[in-house]
């Protein structure tokens, strides 16, 4: 077993303690040699980094445990680098949520106006770690979790030479969610779904190798477990009709205005009351008692993050050659999607192959939503990584949320207002 070195490029989140953790859990399968974590916030770093070191107490061979603020050191001779970082802060997210209400358009972190600004904050700072990486750890793999996941992976995947993949919670939140419902474990069941990240259906479920779909969708179309499963309350007939399970983040798109609607009703964001359960778990993270994932942590969402995260890892160290859901090239994956464009789908993970398995043609119902948000997700990429201000203005006006090109060139213009100590298009 090699020792690897792990460096996490935005280590001042909250989100660290959850990544630690699921190493800790997995010693026996991989052996970690350092940590080195990195973040341009040091006060974060020294809070986030003093429990990491706590907790690596319980591994039975402690790694070491690096605080940087230069971005090269955590990555030289790195096996593994896990982006998770958040260019702006939740200060950024906050604008990104609330400007397009004013609109009346959704905002949303990691989809429409708000997933567009952010993705723009955000490619610049995710080629500076692939180059990085392209010089210091050239073998190295890139798991990116920094949101949009999709979006920022197909850019250093474009614009790179980096072995990378895109990683969400959401399919193994559903994986656990659907395990309840049956009554399994979740190593019990394969899920067949398709899409995009934040964009996917499932269409079959498998437990044991048995297909078990129809059964899944007897016990909980007319219970509110559904509802609990998906984060919203979708429409019985439609689903039974589309014969798919959408995933929460389709409420956006199947129920636009009634979010809106929701979201203009609130007086706070959700970056606004992440803001405050961020405070707390710092504070709870500067307790030198603290020695373990605190129970918190919860509370900030991005459950089962450490499970999606590491398991990953493991299935490419240990060339398990499982299935993840997570975000590479399509390669042919979905019909009529560019071979290189990113998409979420079951992929065959091994230290040497990420094979995603063939979906082949998708309904119509679904075909014609996902092409125009990949159009929308690739032109914001060359906006990103080129930094064209025009593209930028094409890609955002080609997202399904945009009903107005004048609207949107005024939105657009407030945005670009709003960040522009990180964007900078020409």
């Amino acid at each position: 077993m090699r020792k690897l070195k792990i460096g996490v490029v935005g280590a001042g989140s909250t989100y660290t303690p959850e990544l630690i953790d699921g190493f800790i859990k997995r010693q026996k399968e991989m052996a970690v040699k350092e940590f080195a974590l990195m973040d341009i916030n040091e006060e974060r770093l020294k809070i986030v980094g003093g429990l990491t070191k706590r907790m690596c107490a319980q591994f039975t061979n402690p790694p070491e445990v690096i605080f940087t603020t230069n971005l090269d050191e955590a990555v030289t001779d790195a096996d593994y680098i896990v982006t998770q970082f958040r260019v702006g802060g939740f200060a950024a997210r906050a604008k990104d949520e609330k400007i397009p209400l004013g609109y009346d358009i959704i905002g949303q972190e990691t989809t429409g106006p708000g997933g567009f600004t952010k993705a723009l904050r955000t490619i610049p700072e995710a080629l500076k770690v692939a180059k990085s990486m392209e010089l210091l750890a050239p073998k190295a793999w890139l798991i990116n979790f920094t949101n949009p996941s999709g979006i920022v992976t197909e850019a250093i995947s474009k614009y790179s030479s980096v072995k990378v993949v895109g990683l969400c919670n959401a399919p193994i939140t559903h994986r656990n969610r659907i395990a309840e419902v049956m009554e399994v474990t979740p190593d019990e069941i394969y899920i067949d779904s398709f899409g995009l990240n934040h964009l996917g259906w499932i269409r079959g479920i498998d437990i044991n190798g048995e297909d078990k779909t129809q059964e899944f969708f007897k016990k909980i179309m007319d219970s509110p477990r559904i509802d609990y499963m998906l984060g919203y309350k979708f429409n019985r007939k439609y689903i039974k009709a589309l014969n798919l399970l959408p995933t929460g983040y389709l409420q956006y798109y199947y129920y636009n205005r009634e979010v809106l609607k929701k979201l203009q009703s609130l007086e706070r964001t959700r970056a606004q009351i992440i803001m405050d359960i961020d405070k707390e778990l710092l504070l709870q993270y500067s307790d030198p008692n603290l020695k373990v994932k605190p129970v918190g942590i919860e509370k900030r969402g991005g459950a089962w993050y450490s499970e999606a995260a590491v398991a990953l890892i493991n299935s490419i160290e240990n060339n398990k050659k499982e299935i993840h859901i997570v975000n590479v090239r399509n390669n042919g994956a979905i019909a009529g999607i560019d071979d290189d464009a990113i998409v979420e789908v079951p992929v065959v993970v091994g230290s040497a192959i990420l094979k995603p398995l063939v979906v082949g043609k998708i309904p119509d119902s679904v075909a014609g939503l996902i092409k125009h948000v990949k159009a929308y997700e690739s032109l914001t990429v060359k906006a990103g990584a080129e930094r064209l201000k025009d593209v930028a203005f094409m890609a955002l006006v080609n997202h399904p949320f945009i009903t107005s090109i004048d609207e949107a060139e005024k939105m657009f213009e407030e945005l670009l207002a709003a960040n522009k100590d990180y964007i900078h298009l020409t």
